[in-house]
C-alpha cells in the first residue's frame, strides 16, 4: 500500500436505523481519510454517531449508504484479516482467565502457533506495565489496570489499526490522565494508527494529531482540527497556552453546531 493511500477511507457514508415507518438517521454523508500512523479522535455530543462510525469501520454494523475501506479492504474483509484491534468502553475481560490468558485469547482464536503466544504477550504486557501482574485475575486489578490489559489483548496479534471507543471514560481524572500518557507511549512505540472516540475535549487535544468534530444527530463532520502540539507530550503540555487555544477552537465549533441545530 502506498504511503499516500489512506489506511482508513470513509466516503459519503450514512447510517439509518429503523424502517420506513420509524427511522433514525445516525450518520449522514460522512467522508474521512486517515493516514497510516495518525492518532485521530472523534468528538461530539452524545448521539452524534461517533461510536456508530467506529462500529461501521470495525464491521460490527453495516453502512446504509457509502463505502468504507480499512487498510485497503472492505470492513468485513479487514475484520477477517485481523487488520484492527478494538478496545471497548469496558475492559470486557474474562474473569476466569488471568491477565496473560486474556491477552493470549486473540492468538488462540486465530490459531497462531502456541510457541509464539508467550513472547508476544510478554512484550505487550511489559509495554502496558502489567508484566508483574500476568498471573492476576481481572477482579484483582484496578479499573485502569483492567483497561491496560484490554489494550494489551487488542495489540497481541499486531494489528495495523487500533480502534478505541471511549476506553477511559469510566476512570477517575488522575488515572485517566496517566492512561493518556501511557497510550501515547504505546502509539509512539508501535506506530499504529489509532482512531479514538471520546467526549472529552481536553483528552482529544492532548492525544491527537487531528480531531474530527461531529455535529448533533444526524451525525456529520463539522470540521477537522489539526493539533500542532509537539510530541512527545507531557503533563506540562496541558498547561501550555496553545493547548487552551486548541481546546477553545474545538469547543467553539461544538457550540456553533449546537446553536445551528436548535
Amino acid at each position: 500500500m502506498a504511503e499516500s493511500t489512506p489506511i482508513i477511507a470513509v466516503d459519503k457514508v450514512s447510517k439509518i436505523y429503523g424502517n420506513a415507518n420509524a427511522s433514525t438517521v445516525a450518520l449522514k454523508d460522512v467522508s474521512l481519510s486517515i493516514a497510516k500512523g495518525e492518532f485521530v479522535s472523534l468528538v461530539g455530543p452524545s448521539g452524534c454517531g461517533k461510536s456508530t462510525l467506529l462500529r461501521l469501520i470495525a464491521d460490527l454494523d453495516k453502512a446504509t449508504q457509502g463505502t468504507l475501506l480499512v487498510n485497503g479492504h472492505a470492513p468485513d474483509v479487514a475484520r477477517k484479516n485481523r487488520e484492527y484491534g478494538f478496545v471497548f468502553q469496558a475492559p470486557t475481560l474474562y474473569d476466569w482467565r488471568t491477565v496473560e490468558r486474556n491477552a493470549e485469547l486473540p492468538l488462540e482464536v486465530m490459531g497462531r502457533a502456541k510457541a509464539d503466544w508467550k513472547p508476544r504477550v510478554d512484550k505487550m504486557l511489559a509495554m502496558v506495565g502489567l508484566r508483574d501482574f500476568h498471573d492476576h485475575y481481572p477482579w484483582q486489578l484496578s479499573g485502569g489496570m483492567q483497561q491496560r490489559a484490554s489494550i494489551a489483548r487488542a495489540l497481541s496479534f499486531d494489528p495495523a489499526i487500533l480502534l478505541m471507543d471511549e476506553p477511559f471514560g469510566a476512570l477517575d481524572e488522575f488515572t485517566r490522565e496517566r492512561m493518556n500518557m501511557e497510550l501515547l507511549d504505546i502509539w509512539q512505540t508501535t506506530h499504529k494508527t489509532i482512531l479514538f472516540v471520546t467526549h472529552s475535549i481536553s483528552e482529544a487535544v492532548f492525544l491527537s494529531s487531528r480531531i474530527v468534530v461531529m455535529t448533533p444527530r444526524p451525525g456529520r463532520i463539522a470540521t477537522v482540527v489539526d493539533i500542532d502540539l509537539p510530541y512527545p507530550r507531557t503533563f506540562e503540555t496541558r498547561e501550555s497556552p496553545r493547548f487552551f487555544e486548541l481546546m477553545t477552537v474545538v469547543r467553539e465549533t461544538l457550540k456553533e453546531e449546537f446553536v445551528g441545530h436548535e
